[in-house]
């Protein structure tokens, strides 16, 4: 199986569904498997540590689940128009993978969540991508071929999958952002599988 490492930081849950939607997306691919990662939360108190497994959801990730995956989706709620700290910092520390090019050629895409409609998504998603063209991947975004984003009056862009989660964080997610969430996920497992197909294209 190809396996597409969905990784991602959550703070209220809705970057956690959508990671869930990417995942279901990866899996309507025969042949494509998904592996949903999140990263432990940055402390402040430098004595303070994390367990090594979370309390609930999927379990931490690790250098070896970024190295071992065929393409990977980055997920993470807006921090003043860029990725959260927690999963900034999880990326500073693939310099070992970056000097071996383990990511190298690699299919990637990334998705957000904003409490307001113009909270930065847009910066979010492009900064998102920075890290992983340093990784020599290649960013999957969602083309207009896909008929939610002429319609979406809410999340959605072509940069990545996005929601607009309501300043209580509350806000339902409209079908056009569930839809593009799962295109995403083909999209990645789709390009993954051609790269497999023909190696010596890249």
């Amino acid at each position: 199986m190809t396996e597409i490492l969905v990784l991602y930081y959550s703070r209220h849950g809705s970057v956690a569904y959508m990671a869930e939607l990417v995942a279901r997306g990866v899996e309507e691919v025969p042949g494509c498997s998904s592996r949903l990662r999140t990263v432990p939360p940055v402390s402040t108190v430098c004595e303070a540590v994390e367990d090594d497994i979370p309390a609930d959801g999927p379990p931490y990730a690790t250098h070896e689940d970024l190295k071992s995956c065929a393409g990977l989706v980055l997920g993470s709620p807006t921090r003043f128009g860029n990725m959260a700290a927690e999963l900034k910092y999880f990326l500073d520390g693939t310099s070992g993978l970056w000097l071996s090019g383990a990511l190298s050629g690699k299919p990637a895409a990334v998705f957000t969540s904003t409490s307001s409609l113009h909270g930065g998504q847009e910066s979010t998603l492009l900064t998102m991508m920075v890290p992983l063209l340093h990784h020599g991947m290649l960013i999957v975004g969602l083309p207009y071929t896909e008929p939610e984003l002429l319609s979406t009056a809410s999340g959605g862009t072509p940069y990545g999958a996005s929601h607009h989660a309501g300043a209580d964080n509350q806000r339902e997610f409209t079908e056009e952002e569930k839809r593009l969430c799962r295109a995403l996920g083909r999209r990645v497992a789709q390009t993954a599988l051609r790269l497999a197909d023909s190696p010596a294209a890249l």
